[in-house]
């Protein structure tokens, strides 16, 4: 007698996020009822609401869904989970473009102040925050999430790990995201840079956050390559680093469970370099590390070439991880912090040139005998030129920590110039080089819906990137000369109004640099979507199994 079929049940997972998201939804309504300030009382409205959506979607999931789980592979080929990777690519442009927007509405304001019309939520002190947060962890995160999830799979030929797992790191994430941005208007803040976000946003990404290493790592466990490709060395590097950055710079004691107020556990100079090993190794390990491992598998991929030297990969990545770690004290020169740690913290960053450099050249010459690919595919162009500029950064910030450079330009806009060289250079063009390469292989489109408004992206945000970048690059050596300028006397030769006013042209011209940049990703946004509804489907014809290498 042929055996009954199998009945739909829960699974483990689903049973763990009905109880675990109904059980924080009263906790969430119990904490807006005894919330002590407003902003504690919204974010609990916020989870209590994102809780009920949870448990709704989760059981309409289990509604929808067969009664057998996803097959791990169909015909011999690894079944892959891309549905959560689609939706972290539209989080990506959205937060990218919202991100931008208001980066370039607090550089107006910074030129033109009226432009904050004395509310405090448009007060430039709550959206530079918001700014940064916007397209460093927003943006740049949501690329990271995606790419990591694509890579990972394909590099290791085995379905995502996990069904509800990498939903709940996807939309987990984002909601961390939400919580902390609505925060930054509301005035919650920690006035950590780089970790503005209050205790309770810090609990929830930690969670978060945990969950997205176990996927990763299980997906890696159970691979089918027996090699790691380099690039994911890099993405579990990034993920391992910020957990422990996490976890040191943001250990806090609320002043109550049902306020968002807290005080950080450091104090003093303690702080400060609990901070800055922090806040320069979220830009080491997250806006680098993750994003090289883009670059090592998004530029051979798309340049059709291996990696020029694979042993050089290994190198770099050793190298880079065993130096970042240490560079953080270089923000801190000229303070209280004991003059060896300075010292220290410059020579770890003026050593970190050499494996900077040496992963740049590896991205460059990879495009050996593919050079030709530069004229008509303005894709390749965008992530080269994004190497390029990672170059031109990790020998600025070298620099930059010698402490007789570091006399003249911290503080100044010199700083900032070298900041979004990097951001907007390195980050964001690999960013949408990845996103362009991504959402034809995600949306099964044969290729982007126009090369064209590739080109203009590219040449657009390129100029927005040398009129931001330039302009802050005299502003700020500017500054810093008029700042140490003294009269024969001995006073001051300039007061601090008069330093401010010679930066006007400057923040004029940044503004302009930052709208042409705002510009471009609009069009970017506008293709991707042209590419997803009308873009030419790839044809569904059978190809052959996948075959190990020899």
């Amino acid at each position: 007698m042929a055996e009954i079929a199998s009945r739909k049940s829960m699974t483990e997972g689903e049973l763990a996020v009905l109880i675990g998201f109904s059980a924080l939804a009263l906790l969430a309504l119990v904490g807006a009822a005894k919330a002590e300030d407003s902003a504690f009382a919204f974010h609990a409205f916020l989870t209590a609401a994102a809780s009920v959506a949870v448990v709704f979607g989760t059981f309409n999931h289990y509604f929808d869904r067969p009664a057998d789980p996803p097959p791990q592979e169909i015909d011999g080929r690894p079944n892959y989970n891309f549905a959560p990777i689609k939706v972290a690519a539209v989080f990506a442009m959205f937060w990218g473009i919202a991100g931008f927007l208001v980066g370039l509405w607090a550089a107006m304001e910074l030129a033109w102040p009226a432009l904050n019309f004395d509310l405090p939520w448009f007060n430039f002190g709550r959206i530079r925050p918001l700014h940064t947060s916007a397209v460093i962890f927003a943006f740049g995160g949501n690329v990271l999430l995606a790419t990591s999830f694509y890579v990972v799979q394909k590099t290791c030929r085995v379905r995502l790990a996990g069904e509800i797992a990498p939903w709940f790191v996807v939309l987990g994430y984002n909601f961390f995201i939400l919580i902390a941005g609505t925060g930054y208007l509301l005035g919650v803040t920690q006035s950590k840079e780089y970790a503005e976000p209050e205790w309770y946003a810090d609990l929830w990404l930690t969670i978060v956050w945990v969950v997205y290493l176990l996927v990763f790592l299980v997906t890696l466990i159970k691979r089918k390559e027996p090699h790691i490709f380099v690039a994911n060395w890099f993405y579990l590097a990034f993920i391992v680093t910020i957990a422990v950055l996490h976890l040191g710079n943001n250990p806090a004691l609320p002043v109550s469970v049902f306020g968002s107020k807290s005080y950080i556990a450091w104090g003093g100079v303690q702080d400060a370099m609990f901070q800055w090993w922090y806040g320069h190794n979220a830009v080491g390990f997250f806006l680098t590390a993750g994003f090289l491992a883009i670059m090592y598998y998004f530029v051979p991929k798309r340049a059709e070439r291996p990696i020029y030297s694979y042993r050089l990969s290994i190198v770099h990545f050793w190298s880079l991880i065993f130096l970042y770690i240490w560079a953080g004290p270089h923000h801190l020169h000229y303070t209280a912090l004991p003059d060896w740690a300075q010292t220290l913290g410059m020579t770890f960053s003026v050593m970190l040139w050499m494996p900077s450099w040496g992963g740049m050249i590896n991205g460059l010459m990879t495009l050996s005998g593919a050079w030709d690919k530069l004229r008509t595919d303005p894709v390749l162009r965008m992530l080269v030129v994004s190497v390029a500029f990672y170059g031109m950064s990790t020998f600025e910030g070298p620099m930059m920590s010698i402490k007789v450079v570091n006399s003249l330009s911290h503080y100044t806009d010199w700083t900032i110039g070298h900041v979004h060289s990097g951001a907007l250079g390195w980050v964001g063009f690999v960013s949408f080089g990845a996103l362009y390469c991504l959402v034809p292989w995600l949306w099964g489109r044969r290729e982007l819906y126009s090369l064209k408004l590739v080109n203009w992206h590219f040449w657009i945000a390129t100029i927005g990137i040398v009129f931001y970048v330039s302009a802050m690059w005299v502003s700020g050596i500017l500054q810093g000369l008029m700042w140490r300028a003294y009269t024969s006397l001995g006073f001051l030769e300039y007061s601090f109004i008069e330093t401010v006013e010679a930066m006007h042209p400057f923040y004029m011209i940044r503004a302009l640099g930052g709208a042409l940049f705002v510009v471009g990703a609009l069009i970017m946004a506008y293709n991707l979507w042209m590419t997803v509804r009308h873009g030419e489907a790839v044809s569904a014809a059978p190809r052959p199994a996948l075959q190990p290498a020899e």
